[in-house]
């Protein structure tokens, strides 16, 4: 048996390496049991990111946000830097395609891998695991999936969403007319993402929206209401898939018309995505 003095060096070494491993475990441990907590009864996340923001757009990627993303122009710098490091990442993590003799270019990357961002601002992973593609057709283009032209469409099989790149563009030209393409086409993405992983912001979304879908079976007088006002249009009630996609269009392009008229359903949709950003 080893003197106190005369331990080697290497089983000092290793006691302290393990000590640090299982204070990290620990500490880990501790942070998820608060946080679990913390969801349930805030039913949002604790935090969103732990570690500060770092990556940087380029000068002219952030003056194409500048000039055209309107809920970028909104942010605070510090908001600002979070999103440029977000977008960085979503970038690098995507693979962009044109169709049709279509170059893409920096703008088309920019204003659509921003519009992910912006609708997973409020979320701790926003990298949207179920979207490994973006391809942009010049204009509306012919699916196989259904036979028939579209000018979006999300394929979770494929993990691919396609846009009409005039369509896109059009989304983005009329602010408040609840018409946004790449939005609506971002929302399906998410809502897939939601129910396929089981991360923080995927949980609280999947959750909510069913939270959401009870509250309005229901409240009769309220989907009547919702029905009769024609608020949101009628592709709305095709389906569930369609019904929060356009639920989310219309949150972001007129939410003060929106909380004004259906403040409960506002707010469920806004719990959905988390979102505490000012305009909301």
């Amino acid at each position: 048996m080893f003197k106190p003095d005369e331990i080697p060096l290497f089983y000092i070494i290793m006691a302290i390496f393990l000590t640090v491993v299982l204070s990290s475990f620990v500490i880990y441990a501790l942070i998820n049991m608060i946080d679990t907590g913390y969801v349930l009864i805030k039913r949002k996340p604790l935090y969103r990111y732990l570690i500060p923001p770092y990556k940087k757009l380029s000068s002219s990627q952030q003056q194409l946000l500048e000039s055209q993303f309107r809920f970028y122009q909104r942010l605070s710098k510090r908001e600002k830097r979070v999103f440029h490091h977000r977008l960085v990442c979503f970038i690098k993590s995507k693979q962009f395609v044109g169709r049709d003799n279509l170059g893409i270019t920096d703008e088309m990357i920019v204003m659509t891998s921003a519009t992910a961002i912006m609708l997973t601002f409020g979320f701790r992973d926003y990298s949207l695991k179920m979207i490994k593609r973006i391809i942009i057709y010049p204009s509306a283009f012919y699916s196989e999936t259904n036979e028939t032209h579209h000018k979006g469409e999300y394929n979770p099989r494929l993990q691919a969403l396609v846009l009409s790149w005039e369509h896109f563009v059009e989304g983005y030209s009329v602010s408040n007319d609840n018409l946004n393409l790449g939005i609506h086409e971002f929302a399906h993405a998410i809502h897939f993402n939601s129910l396929r992983n089981r991360d923080v912001s995927s949980t609280i979304f999947a959750d909510t929206f069913k939270e959401l879908s009870a509250f309005l079976s229901e409240e009769t007088q309220l989907r009547q209401k919702l029905l009769a006002s024609g608020y949101l249009r009628d592709y709305a009630y095709t389906n569930a898939f369609e019904f929060v996609a356009v639920v989310i269009e219309t949150f972001i392009e007129t939410p003060a018309e929106f909380r004004s008229q259906f403040p409960k359903v506002y707010a469920k949709t806004k719990q959905m995505l988390n979102f505490h950003f000012e305009g909301y």
